[in-house]
Parts: structure tokens; sequence; C-alpha cells
């Protein structure tokens, strides 16, 4: 989150933390993430135009999520824990960390086996596809003043950002998770990302107001293989 990319431009509701009402960068179609060998992540892809959730598995909604989101992206939810007919999921909401149950009708499931680790203290990102390291970089995080959140998150999007917003590089992947120090910050409700950049001097440096900043050839290579609903273990 550098101040300036707006993702949420298309209602001026949801930005990246840091960011300001420039205007939005495309989102990139994504299609069905490809099963591999060995998957172990199940990802749900909203099939209508929102989603009731539950607080357990009940007849009694206790809110609905739209899709798409008000970024534009489909709302994708990175699921828990299965039951019949029954999905226990990752929400995208305050406070981080929030689940809540869907109903398995209402959504498409499919499954991939990557993960991404970043180290803050190390400024080090990793993306693993099952046992092995598929790419490592070096990272920018958050400052001290606004600090990149920890906890587990998920990729919700995936926007081109080359010509709309170059200083964040080729692509902006969006989080399911919340800057903990920024609330309300130039329309935006502080979501988190991780995107390139075009001050590559700022790599390995905590100089960002929460997101996570990386090479644009590193950022390049994920937008052109990650499925959406990818896990995202912030750690100090």
């Amino acid at each position: 989150m550098d101040g300036r990319l707006a993702l949420g431009a298309f209602v001026g509701a949801l930005l990246l933390a840091g960011c300001s009402s420039a205007s939005p960068p495309g989102a990139v179609p994504q299609s069905a993430a490809t099963v591999p060998t060995g998957a172990v992540y199940a990802v749900a892809t909203a099939t209508g135009p929102s989603v009731a959730v539950f607080d357990a598995p009940t007849d009694i909604p206790s809110r609905s999520l739209p899709s798409p989101q008000p970024d534009g992206s489909t709302l994708v939810l990175l699921v828990d824990e299965q039951r019949p007919g029954w999905l226990k999921v990752l929400l995208p909401v305050r406070p981080n960390g929030v689940t809540g149950w869907i109903r398995a009708s209402e959504v498409s499931v499919a499954t991939h086996d990557y993960r991404i680790d970043v180290q803050v203290s190390a400024h080090k990102l990793t993306v693993w596809k099952g046992d092995r390291v598929f790419l490592e970089d070096t990272v920018s995080v958050g400052s001290p003043a606004t600090p990149t959140a920890l906890g587990r998150f998920y990729t919700t999007g995936l926007f081109d950002t080359a010509r709309t917003q170059p200083i964040y590089g080729p692509y902006a992947y969006p989080l399911s998770g919340w800057s903990e120090a920024l609330f309300d910050f130039a329309g935006g409700e502080g979501q988190m990302g991780i995107h390139g950049t075009d001050d590559p001097s700022s790599l390995g440096r905590s100089v960002s107001n929460g997101c996570v900043r990386m090479s644009n050839e590193a950022i390049t290579r994920l937008a052109k293989a990650l499925p959406l609903g990818v896990p995202v273990e912030i750690r100090a």
C-alpha cells in the first residue's frame, strides 16, 4: 500500500490502504484453477450475484457478500473446512481472520497447490507450489507507523496496473486482509495488497503503508501462473 493505487475506484469504496482515487486498473480475467497433482487448497468462486454467509450451518444468514466485489473482482473465498452441503471459508472482511459458512450450492470449487509466505523482518516473499519453491523475492513491507498486518490471508483479485498506475508495476493483487493502522484513507478502508513498483530501490525496506511491494519481474511471473485464492501467510 503505497498511497496511490486505487483498486476500488469502481464505487470509490474499496482501496488498498494508502491509496488515492486515481483511475482504476483493469481486472485481469481469471479462469478456473487447474487442478494439479496433490492439490491441497480449495477455492470457492461465487456463481451468482451474492453469497449468503452464516455463523454456523443454519437457515439464518448473518451477512451477504456481493459478486462482483466493490473493486470489480468476482468473489472468491478460501475454503477452511467442508461438510455435506456447506463450506467454512475465510472472509475478506474486518477484522482480519473472520470465517463463516456458506452453502456449497452458491459457489463452484477448484483446487490448487500454491501458497505465499511473507517474512516481514526478513523482507522476503516465498511462493511454494506443493513442496517446492516456485519463486523467492526481496520485498518492501509496511513502515513502523503503518505496519503490514500479520496473519493468514488470500489473494482476492488481480489487476493490470501497467498502463493506468505504472508506479505499482505491472500487476497488483488485493488481499483479504486489512491494515490495522489505517481504517479510512483516501475514501478506502485500508485493504492490503501485493504489487510491483516503479522504485526498485525501495525493495528490502520497511517503507509502505502496509502493502507488500515486489519486483516487477517476480509479480509478472506470479500473474501468469497463479490462480486466485492463493493463501498468503504474513509473519514477523
